[in-house]
């Protein structure tokens, strides 16, 4: 599976932003779709993230702020994020994680990150 993230920018604080990840395959059979991000000096860390069976969990941090949407159809999931503080500056990355059966195994994907930064 391949991620294309787009839509990072520079924004005010206070604003908004739309980050979209489009995967070059069906995601409908995909466990967990979801955004990290990486501060400068940071680890990364999860953002927010959704599954197939509709449940959402986001970050403490982004909570009220964020909201991730999933569209199995059309193979995207977007996050939506409001009232962007300086803290939330980092480069985003989509996030995909299969289950394969016959595996027994996850597998993990990465987009190649979008960069956010919240700047007066």
């Amino acid at each position: 599976v391949q991620l294309q993230a787009s839509g990072g920018g520079l924004v005010h604080p206070g604003g908004s932003l739309r980050l979209s990840c489009v995967a070059s395959r069906s995601i409908s059979s995909i466990d967990t779709m979801g955004w990290y991000r990486q501060a400068p000096g940071k680890q990364r860390e999860l953002v927010a993230k959704s599954k197939n069976d509709g449940s959402t969990n986001y970050a403490d941090s982004v909570k009220g702020r964020f909201t991730i949407f999933r569209d199995n159809a059309r193979n995207t999931v977007n996050l939506q994020m409001d009232n962007l503080k300086s803290e939330d500056t980092a480069v985003y990355y989509c996030n995909a994680v299969r289950y394969v059966s016959s595996d027994r195994r996850f597998y993990t994907y990465w987009g190649q990150g979008t960069l956010v930064t919240v700047s007066s």
